[in-house]
């Protein structure tokens, strides 16, 4: 039969954690916020066209046409 010997290393780290009342070292919870006191502190507006949206991200329609082209094959790079 085989004789299992407990893990030393195992029974220091149970050994050190610390005792459940210490809650010093982890971060305090923040208060929970409504979905309207959030947008509100962020001074959000709400969107009214698809302008709104709109951003230059590509210089060109060539940049615009590289990233669709390694978009795509980047998805169905696995797929064959």
């Amino acid at each position: 039969m085989l004789a299992v010997e407990p893990v030393p290393a195992l029974q220091e780290a149970l050994m050190s954690t610390p005792a459940p009342e210490d809650f010093s070292h982890y971060p305090q919870p923040r208060p929970r916020l409504s979905v309207d006191e959030l947008l509100a502190a962020k001074n959000t507006q709400p969107i009214r066209s698809l302008d709104d949206l709109a951003a230059d991200t590509f210089e060109s329609d060539e940049e615009l046409e590289e990233f669709l082209a390694f978009t795509y094959a980047e998805r169905n790079r696995d797929a064959a």
